[in-house]
């Protein structure tokens, strides 16, 4: 089967360029918005030789993976575009739902089992501010990217990567794979249902009007909440518990004097062992 867009996708005008290799969705999703593209387009791939994750961390993803980029064009605001990364991440975690509803293994960031019918159900969690986790280990990613158009219009492009049928094993921190979770789920099925997933929540965003339920959806699938964590803020690392996110999407920790603190952008670590490696 290769990539489609659900039907209720194209009712609403989206679009689909598919590459069986790319060097990077983004890339092209970026290309395509400085060349005039009108935006509502779609950029998928099965590999990605080239990609960027946050910060400017390499970002490729092995032949059976998930490489998917959205385009949007339109007189955005900064920080409200910033917040689609959340809708991204709901997107993918109900697509997740809808094509492995019931797997053999445990999910969750404790280690908690959840049955449904016998089986263990694949649960994935978020973990701000753009991954989603699975049994404690990075499942995917988001990473949006944006440029000024001529006319003043704002071009975002909102990346997201999954790793469906390879994990890498030469990062800092554990990572999974549907594949090895026993999750049977290809590429082209996961983004079909990504693709629905978000005309629902994106729907419920309406241009930043909604971000008050967004922000309820996320934290409801939220990682870590009540737990400790370290965050690394520009060379600085804050400790503290993890209690919610703001209003605005920051993260929001209380630290040991009980000082809220809230971080706009920054690499979160949970637990103990992960905050001594953010050192």
């Amino acid at each position: 089967m290769g990539f489609s867009l659900s039907p209720l996708a194209q009712q609403n005008g989206f679009r689909l360029e598919a590459f069986e290799t790319v060097g990077s969705t983004n890339a092209v999703a970026l290309e395509r918005a400085q060349a005039g593209d009108a935006g509502k387009l779609w950029v998928v791939s099965k590999q990605q030789e080239s990609g960027r994750g946050r910060r400017g961390r390499a970002w490729a993803t092995s032949h059976g993976n998930l490489a998917a980029s959205l385009l949007l064009v339109g007189h955005f605001e900064l920080k409200t575009a910033a917040t689609l990364g959340f809708v991204a991440g709901l997107s993918l975690a109900d697509a997740l739902d809808a094509v492995c509803p019931a797997t053999g293994f445990k999910v969750g960031f404790d280690g908690a089992e959840k049955y449904e019918g016998g089986k263990s159900a694949l649960r994935v969690e978020l973990k701000w501010p753009n991954d989603l986790l699975a049994d404690g280990a990075k499942l995917a990613g988001i990473l949006l990217e944006s440029t000024q158009l001529p006319d003043n219009r704002l071009a975002i492009v909102v990346g997201i990567g999954v790793n469906v049928a390879v994990y890498p094993d030469d990062v800092p921190y554990p990572a999974t794979s549907l594949m090895k979770l026993g999750a049977e789920c290809d590429a082209e099925t996961l983004f079909l249902a990504l693709s629905d997933a978000w005309e629902e929540n994106s729907r419920i965003w309406g241009g930043g009007r909604g971000l008050a339920e967004i922000r309820k959806r996320w934290l409801a699938r939220a990682a870590g909440i009540g737990s400790e964590v370290a965050v690394r803020v520009d060379g600085t690392v804050l400790r503290g518990i993890f209690e919610t996110i703001d209003e605005d999407c920051r993260f929001v920790i209380r630290d040991n004097e009980g000082e809220r603190i809230r971080i706009a952008a920054g690499d979160v670590h949970f637990g103990a062992v992960a905050s001594a490696s953010a050192e």
